[in-house]
């Protein structure tokens, strides 16, 4: 099955010599969540900026529908919906208004009953003839993500869409990507909420410092790079830990009254049991014990510091 988004050896360097991408390779399918991560500089928006037409790139080829984004930019831009980080609107027309004239600008005919439906999804509806200077800073945003689906997009893009949204606003937020996703519109988003990506992407990539490190599938990329702690709390301190144990992935808290073990969170649970049985067989007590498991924020912090 054809992408479809196509990137392919794309570069972009800047009048002052700096490369803001180097040589980037990526395939995004049809009616997939794809998160895009990264620290601040590492090229994200650049990617999407250059996908949707708006900055040119140095080299290479980007498809977007099947359409060459330089080639034929009508008809790829009109299979593009875009939701930036900026929010940028005229603070004088209606909610009903910008979005209805957001449609018109890719020759979409007048279609009140989607402009409706899209306002609803996103709980504008009662706001429809408020204008947007009236509008809070979390609706504001919304009203972005309707323009940006006003003209029926295959391919959506969300540029940090919940920043500065509070969490009930953000969850109706994804309960509507969710459901354009199950439509086969093809959703690909940055966020600085690592949990979100956890929680709904499909497949995620890392980009650091113009290139792309890692893209994997959301559930392969945790059992593959995931690790877990098994923390015990003993009765009494420990001055160091037993030479018998030392071969183990062992940690000493400070005090002595904690002993850390970090194991592979798709490992056999064997390790946690045979260091059970050393712990008894040396008379080491504990009270308590707790597992935590790595998050996709721990893994993320880990591979852009590597």
């Amino acid at each position: 099955m054809q992408p479809d988004i196509s990137v392919q050896n794309v570069s972009k360097v800047y009048s002052g010599g700096f490369h803001a991408l180097k040589e980037v390779n990526l395939d995004i399918q049809r009616g997939e969540i794809f998160a895009l991560l990264g620290p601040n500089g590492a090229g994200k928006t650049t990617l999407i900026s250059i996908i949707c037409g708006i900055v040119n790139m140095s080299s290479g080829r980007v498809l977007a529908g099947g359409h060459d984004i330089v080639t034929d930019y009508r008809a790829a831009r009109s299979k593009i919906g875009l939701v930036p980080q900026e929010l940028n609107t005229d603070a004088f027309e209606t909610v009903w208004d910008t979005v209805t004239f957001s449609r018109g600008l890719f020759g979409k005919a007048a279609n009140p009953a989607h402009i409706e439906k899209v306002l609803r999804d996103l709980s504008l509806w009662d706001k429809r003839n408020n204008r947007i200077m009236a509008l809070s800073g979390g609706m504001k945003r919304r009203v972005m993500i309707a323009k940006a689906l006003s003209h029926e997009p295959q391919i959506l893009f969300l540029d940090e869409p919940t920043a500065g949204v509070d969490v009930e606003l953000r969850r109706d937020m994804w309960n509507m990507v969710r459901g354009l996703r199950d439509n086969g519109v093809t959703i690909i988003l940055t966020t600085h909420y690592i949990e979100e990506a956890e929680e709904m992407a499909d497949r995620i990539g890392v980009i650091r410092a113009g290139e792309i490190i890692l893209v994997e599938d959301t559930d392969k990329l945790m059992a593959k790079l995931g690790k877990k702690e098994l923390r015990l709390q003993l009765q009494a301190p420990l001055e160091q830990i037993p030479g018998a144990l030392a071969l183990e992935p062992l940690s000493l808290s400070g005090d002595g009254y904690e002993l850390t073990y970090t194991f592979d969170a798709q490992q056999e649970q064997a390790g946690v049991a045979r260091l059970l049985r050393q712990l008894g067989d040396h008379g080491i007590e504990f009270r308590d014990l707790q597992t935590r498991e790595s998050s996709l924020e721990d893994i993320f912090v880990g591979l852009v510091h590597e």
